[in-house]
């Protein structure tokens, strides 16, 4: 377990001190003494504390206030807890957590662990969190919850509020504000918010109340559509239901924003040029570290090495014209940005729906005059450049600055164009062959990119530099 640091948790690292002497004196003061605390932030102060008292300091919580502190502890840090504990007193503490917390906190520990304090559970609790852990975590089915409120549409709105307030009073409901109508074989069939059914005037059959247009998700919908679903309709709740329409659960809104944040960190961390990490960067070992981060770093190395065979193929001309050596730097650094830029904008409207497979076309069609304008556009600037140096006396280019300035202008033209089609493809491609489109790096566009560069750009010298300088 990597040191943690008490600096990123003021508060934690204020009240610290005095919750372990709490703890060595009077351990059955500390639940009284933090009971108006957010779990997050006990989650924080358990965190700060040396690793041997955290396992003390849950005990002297309550139980279900054990449980909410794990739901908000680090993965590793709980992980430990846990098999540090018996079997009985670990599932004492997991009975009062969320099921979809409980869950992925069993997922997290070794298989014969979590196969004894499964044992240890209720038959009840423990059918309702093997149900839950068949599913995949990254789905739907692994991120819903079975805490959730359905009643039956033949209701009136008296007797389902009478429903509701006994659900309520017999536990935590997560999805508590959004209630769900079921026909008699648990199918779903309708929708309303808390404040609907209050409002509702009293006899009100709960048929006639509630959406029939329920947006709802099959369980082996992948967490990022689940993420999308989500945003595009505005949810606190999404309801998972099977081929059948029956009501297994429900993703709650925190959960998709824990997805979010994981999706997003790991689109970054490929778009960076490595393979996503599954832990967090302060969490992770040297050896995984290195391996990340190493087999795409030699893959881009292996590729830039086409760009040195190239450059070695035109030696004799660099030789000549020491001249378009200067401007090798700006031509392959101009059509990697494009290339970036295109790859970035595909990329994200790929991850909001924006952009499907069939799009491609329609993207071609967007970027090949966009490509041609920023071209033009730095072209332009190029020549400009060359020509005010050479009138102004700031550089000499020789009788042939004009022919070396076009040279310059046209690459330009040419390999930001072509930049922004390989770019805004790629993705695509990697798409169309089942890959993560954020495998499109910056760097690996880049590195595509220069090969390109170099050859239109001694290409097109070769063209319009011949008799003269070459």
């Amino acid at each position: 377990m990597p040191p943690r640091h008490p600096h990123d948790r003021p508060l934690a690292a204020l009240i610290v001190p005095d919750l372990l002497e709490l703890l060595e004196e009077h351990p059955a003061s500390i639940g009284p003494q933090t009971e108006e605390m957010h779990p997050a932030d006990l989650a924080d102060v358990a965190e700060a504390m040396p690793e041997a008292s955290v396992r003390a300091f849950l005990a002297a919580l309550p139980r279900e206030r054990a449980a909410e502190v794990l739901e908000y502890l680090d993965e590793e840090l709980r992980t430990q807890v846990l098999e540090e504990l018996t079997a009985g007193e670990a599932a004492s503490i997991m009975a009062e957590m969320t099921p979809d917390d409980r869950a992925d906190a069993l997922d997290e520990l070794d298989e014969a662990t979590a196969d004894e304090i499964l044992s240890a559970l209720d038959p009840e609790e423990k059918a309702e969190t093997e149900r839950l852990m068949q599913y995949a975590p990254d789905t739907a089915g692994g991120l819903m919850t079975t805490e959730f409120v359905a009643v039956d549409e033949a209701l009136t709105v008296e007797a389902a509020l009478q429903a509701v307030r006994t659900m309520a009073r017999a536990g935590r409901r997560e999805a508590m504000y959004t209630i769900y109508t079921v026909d008699g074989t648990g199918r779903l069939r309708g929708v309303l918010s808390l404040r609907e059914l209050l409002a509702a005037p009293e006899g009100t059959v709960l048929s006639d109340l509630a959406w029939s247009e329920v947006v709802s998700v099959p369980p082996d919908l992948p967490q990022e559509e689940v993420s999308r679903v989500t945003s595009n309709y505005a949810l606190v709740a999404l309801p998972v239901v099977d081929a059948d329409r029956r009501l297994l659960g429900v993703v709650t809104v925190d959960d998709v924003l824990d997805v979010i944040q994981e999706e997003q960190t790991e689109d970054a961390q490929k778009f960076g040029g490595m393979e996503a990490l599954e832990e967090p960067y302060m969490q992770v070992g040297l050896l995984q570290n290195v391996r990340k981060r190493g087999g795409w770093l030699l893959i881009l190395a292996v590729s830039e090495m086409l760009t040195a065979s190239v450059m070695a193929h035109y030696e004799d001309e660099l030789g000549r014209v020491i001249l378009l050596a200067q401007f090798i730097p700006l031509i392959m650094s101009s059509g990697g940005n494009s290339g970036s830029q295109a790859t970035s904008l595909i990329i994200r409207a790929m991850a909001l729906g924006e952009v499907t497979l069939r799009d491609w076309w329609l993207v071609v069609r967007r970027e090949l005059p966009a490509g041609l304008i920023l071209g033009l556009l730095l072209g332009t600037a190029a020549v400009l450049r060359i020509g005010a140096w050479q009138a102004l006396g700031l550089y000499d280019y020789g009788p042939h600055h004009v022919a070396l300035a076009l040279t310059v202008g046209l690459t330009l033209v040419a390999i930001v164009t072509i930049g922004s089609l390989t770019g805004s493809m790629l993705p695509f491609v990697l798409k169309r062959f089942r890959f993560d489109p954020a495998s499109a790096s910056a760097p690996f566009v880049a590195t595509l990119v220069d090969v390109s560069a170099i050859s239109i750009y001694f290409g097109v010298a070769y063209l319009l530099l011949r008799g003269t300088l070459l």
